[in-house]
């Protein structure tokens, strides 16, 4: 997934201290590989594995080489660099371009950014945004909540009772991450990471009460921003359990951006406590995490006894 420089200097004015010098017109080329480049070797003339495709940064020692050369030759060098037609460059530690390359990038129509930032911390910051923006990404019915360090995802229809049970398990000190829509997002590990849409962080609907403001009524400590996506829980009404698994041994996965989760059906009827099955399936596959499996351990059990008393 392929970014803009418009999408980078939006996401990237505060946290990276950019700013646009020059080319706002052209803020739509793209930045097509996730990398930063240092053009160190391409000014001095050597291409043979120039990254052409990666954002280009301008720090003390590339300032330093072309001021050593005269007027004519720093001219010859970075009209070398823009003939590779590069997304966008960056001037680091808040210098002003040279007049040559200034220039040179109204020439062939190359944006130039500056930043106060110095060069290293720059491309580390900035690679680790771009990654970010350009990692899989989606938005999906349910409500998100940290139990214990289990990251649950609580779906189902319409007022089956997502937003109640969360409530209830954050009154037993679990945190919320969002209510009703949840934004996903893979990162560079793999992970599935789950947060709030900016508009409605930290708040809920409760059906018959309204809107309420979670941190305001419970404390910080009932809010998360984010949080990893470990198991997915599907509401859905009590109707028949005879051909449910009831014993858990073979659980039914979900697919999530391209990862696959673990997903229990919970059957909703009146006189169930729902957040207390939602916090047992929560341990129970922590357990599972750390080695302990009850179903497979009792299935294990059942056939060995049974294995003994045949003589088998």
């Amino acid at each position: 997934m392929a970014i803009t420089l418009k999408d980078l200097l939006d996401a990237g004015a505060e946290r990276l201290s950019l700013e646009l010098v020059w080319g706002e017109e052209y803020l739509d080329r793209q930045i097509e590989e996730k990398a930063i480049n240092r053009p160190g070797l391409a000014l001095t003339g050597f291409f043979q594995y120039f990254a052409h495709r990666r954002l280009q940064v301008f720090g003390l020692a590339e300032f330093t080489y072309l001021k050593s050369l005269e007027a004519k030759e720093r001219e010859v060098s970075l009209r070398a660099l823009m003939e590779k037609n590069v997304p966008g460059i960056i001037i680091a530690r808040n210098r002003n371009p040279l007049p040559e390359l200034r220039a040179l990038a109204e020439e062939y129509k190359i944006p130039l950014l500056r930043t106060t930032m110095i060069t290293s911390h720059l491309i580390n910051e900035s690679t680790v945004l771009i990654e970010e923006l350009t990692a899989p990404r989606g938005r999906i019915a349910g409500t998100m909540l940290d139990i214990m360090g289990i990251g649950v995802l609580l779906q189902g229809r319409a007022g089956i009772g997502k937003s109640e049970t969360a409530l209830s398990l954050i009154e037993r000190g679990y945190s919320l991450v969002s209510d009703d829509v949840t934004e996903v997002v893979k990162n560079s590990r793999g992970r599935v990471m789950a947060s709030a849409n900016n508009l409605t962080r930290y708040h809920m609907e409760i059906r018959g009460v309204g809107i309420i403001h979670v941190p305001s009524l419970f404390g910080m400590g009932a809010i998360r921003r984010e949080t990893e996506l470990d198991i997915v829980i599907d509401f859905h009404p009590y109707v028949n359990d005879a051909d449910e698994d009831r014993t858990g041994i073979f659980p039914a996965e979900i697919d999530v951006l391209g990862v696959k989760f673990p997903y229990y059906m919970l059957p909703v009827s009146p006189g169930r406590d729902m957040a207390n099955l939602v916090e047992t399936t929560a341990l129970n596959h922590k357990l599972k995490m750390l080695g302990h499996d009850a179903a497979k351990e009792l299935d294990e059990k059942v056939i060995g006894s049974f294995l003994r008393k045949s003589g088998r």
